[in-house]
């Protein structure tokens, strides 16, 4: 009679000796002696299998010997504990079958000379475990921002990917002809969500964004998935509790479900408690001329500038305050100085950078309307935009945080194409 088909992580449960069926992939091979060796993978995890003669039948003593790796397999056996083996168990093989063949695996520790050769391999390196440990937390990221916006009273919503007006910079824009008129890929679903909110109150979206930033820096993507909230009747200290608590559930989520992953990537986490700490603009430019990396006021600050302040916390922190010529037409400014935003930028630990971006929205139709003019910008693209402001547009903000970007700070993650299954860079649209 057939065993019973586990998959690995649940043959780890098992008792001594009880019979299993798995279906997988052969990561590794050796031969010792009389015994054959080898790792089987399957979408839970890894395990180390044993053939060996008057235990494994003859068929699958010669499939083993000849399987190759990455070929797909079933194995039926017995599970036992071996301290000799990874993670203490195996599987002691009674049947073997070798369902798909492999060719030669071109990804050998001899033939990866580059970051490159991975990328350019990137719809095999993948089943890499690093890569699949990656994924997971990026994907535990996920999970834990639906259940936290569903347990708020968040209502999540979708908005166009096509669009013909700027959310962000204009430059930073994919253009495209759409049936002969001019459209743009979207850069945020924020002013969406702005409508939204007047049917819903709290909205949330999970989707791609697309930046046509001409950057090669190490947090830069030109398409990215981002979560995005927007609630009515919220100032922005009330924005920055949120992002605060929604970061201390995502951590806390992946410290505890995806402890087994974040040990394979040899990454800690410490779950950050709010409230998290504020830095200005202003002291950010102040700690920036001290260490002789000085830019004018007005200006983004510069990437350089960021890392180095990040290095210097422990912990995820807010800078706050940005000049209103370094944010987008829509922001509120302070009651008491119209070039200052109510708007900050929430920071990664470590050097990691920002993750998070948000702020107070302008409600009022004249102070906007007076603002896209001094911007010179096609009033007509945003006029339905403008039109909220005229039926009942109440004080909201919002945020927008970055999946990658939290995945790779969460993951000690050198380059932030790692924590995208296939990434789009300015100079990678292939695989």
């Amino acid at each position: 009679m057939t065993a019973q088909r586990y998959t690995v992580e649940e043959a780890f449960r098992l008792a001594d000796g009880s019979p299993v069926m798995l279906y997988g992939w052969i990561k590794s091979k050796s031969q010792i002696g009389g015994l054959t060796f080898a790792v089987l993978r399957d979408g839970t995890g890894q395990i180390q299998i044993a053939a060996r003669k008057n235990v494994a039948n003859a068929d699958a003593l010669a499939a083993i010997q000849q399987v190759t790796t990455e070929s797909a397999v079933s194995v039926e056996g017995a599970v036992k504990s071996d301290a000799r083996a990874p993670d203490g168990r195996e599987i002691q093989v009674k049947d073997f079958k070798i369902l798909a063949k492999s060719e030669k695996w071109p990804i050998t520790k001899s033939a990866v000379t580059s970051p490159s050769f991975l990328y350019d391999n990137r719809h095999l390196s993948i089943r890499g475990r690093k890569s699949i440990a990656v994924m997971k937390v990026r994907a535990e990221v996920i999970y834990a921002t639906f259940d936290f916006f569903i347990k708020r009273g968040f209502t999540l919503i979708s908005a166009p990917t096509i669009v013909q007006s700027a959310c962000e910079g204009g430059s930073t824009l994919f253009e495209l002809n759409y049936f002969g008129q001019k459209a743009y890929l979207s850069q945020s679903a924020q002013l969406y969500e702005e409508a939204a909110i007047f049917s819903f109150e709290k909205v949330f979206i999970f989707q791609p964004a697309f930046r046509a930033e001409k950057s090669k820096t190490s947090k830069h993507l030109t398409e990215f998935w981002m979560i995005e909230a927007e609630q009515a009747f919220v100032s922005q200290e009330e924005n920055l509790k949120l992002q605060e608590d929604l970061v201390n559930a995502i951590a806390s989520r992946v410290a505890e479900k995806r402890a087994k992953e974040l040990d394979v990537l040899g990454r800690k986490i410490i779950v950050p408690e709010p409230p998290f700490p504020k830095v200005s603009y202003d002291e950010v430019l102040d700690m920036a001329e001290k260490k002789g990396m000085g830019f004018e006021w007005g200006e983004d600050i510069p990437t350089n500038v960021e890392r180095e302040v990040s290095q210097t916390f422990d912990r995820p922190f807010f800078i706050t305050d940005y000049p209103l010529s370094a944010r987008s037409f829509y922001h509120m400014t302070k009651p008491d100085n119209d070039k200052v935003t109510k708007s900050a930028d929430l920071i990664a630990p470590e050097g990691y950078g920002e993750i998070a971006t948000g702020g107070e929205r302008i409600s009022n139709y004249d102070m906007l309307m007076e603002r896209v003019k001094k911007q010179e910008l096609p009033a007509e693209s945003f006029q339905w935009y403008l039109d909220l402001r005229k039926y009942g547009m109440p004080t909201h903000a919002g945020f927008g945080i970055g999946v990658e970007r939290t995945a790779r700070w969460l993951c000690g993650l050198k380059h932030i194409r790692a924590a995208s299954l296939f990434p789009r860079t300015i100079t990678r649209v292939n695989p």
